[in-house]
């Protein structure tokens, strides 16, 4: 049988030990924990490695501690804008959709759009239509609300900055969650969402639910779900980067991912993290920030939890 396994993350950024309560600490240790250990059972029990992601990712958009789902941040309208992402590294099908408000879990309908539809990526008001077809029930306003978020945005309301989540300074990082898995035939799946930047005006769209720079999966090579400065992310169309090392140039997962994280985002001045899988099971988890909440899981007996360095 081959080595499957799971890795998933809670975003990048500035996420310095001593800035957070110990009792706070506990609480993303364990979601984390959580939803790792609900997708790996997935693939345990010879599920798909897209059930598995998903599943993940369906547990991490359900807390309020992570900036997808439930936890959203606010836009500079006050409301929630989120997008979402998967695909199947088998078929290379993929969903993807993008400024939907309401909806308990934008993985799901990313999802529904892969499987149920001819299209990839739906946005807006045709997502959300698109949504009432497959039965999503939208949740009211206050559903997606947390204190915490509500005076993130409070804190830079009616101005011109925007803000990434996980963040002390105003231009600190990141919210986004993820997961990536490779199942028991070695086919491999991503899913990410994410509830944008803080204070988001003009219906900003960020890396996460692009196919190809946030998010890319292919039997092939591996599947990445991607973290941290959006724009950035999407000029270096990162996690098809990783892809196309290993694809081109013979590069292992980590040789790959290393490379992006750690030298081509930094050299257009982008900051984050990726987690990804190859079709053997290795799982690579490189960050070029103070911390990125993130967990994984392997049939080889390796099992990770962190969030600092």
């Amino acid at each position: 049988m081959k080595t499957y396994g799971i890795a998933i993350h809670g975003g990048a950024g500035t996420l310095v030990k001593g800035l957070m309560t110990p009792k706070l600490e506990s609480q993303y240790l364990k979601a984390l924990k959580k939803a790792r250990n609900e997708g790996y059972k997935i693939l345990e029990n010879g599920g798909s490695s897209v059930d598995a992601v998903e599943k993940a990712v369906v547990l991490l958009e359900n807390t309020p501690l992570f900036n997808a789902g439930k936890g959203s941040v606010f836009t500079a309208e006050g409301t929630h804008e989120m997008d979402a992402a998967i695909m199947d590294g088998t078929t290379l099908n993929a969903g993807a959709v993008s400024l939907v408000t309401g909806i308990k879990n934008p993985v799901v309908l990313a999802r529904d759009v892969m499987d149920n539809s001819y299209h990839v990526f739906l946005a807006g008001e045709g997502a959300m239509q698109f949504a009432r077809t497959q039965g999503h029930i939208l949740e009211t306003p206050d559903y997606f609300y947390d204190e915490v978020r509500y005076q993130q945005w409070q804190g830079i309301k009616d101005s011109e900055t925007f803000q990434l989540d996980h963040s002390v300074k105003k231009d600190g990082k990141f919210g986004t969650v993820g997961a990536v898995a490779c199942d028991q035939n070695g086919h491999v799946a991503a899913a990410t969402s994410t509830g944008g930047m803080t204070n988001k005006k003009w219906g900003r769209v960020g890396d996460s639910p692009m196919i190809g720079a946030g998010n890319y999966a292919n039997n092939k090579t591996c599947a990445v779900s991607c973290t941290g400065s959006g724009e950035f992310f999407i000029r270096g169309v990162v996690a098809y980067d990783v892809s196309c090392l290993m694809e081109f140039k013979g590069m292992t997962l980590k040789q790959a991912a290393d490379e992006v994280i750690h030298k081509r985002i930094l050299e257009i001045k982008g900051d984050g993290g990726l987690i990804a899988i190859d079709a053997n099971g290795n799982i690579s988890m490189p960050f070029n920030t103070e911390g990125m909440y993130r967990a994984s899981q392997s049939s080889n007996g390796e099992k990770t939890i962190g969030i600092y360095k």
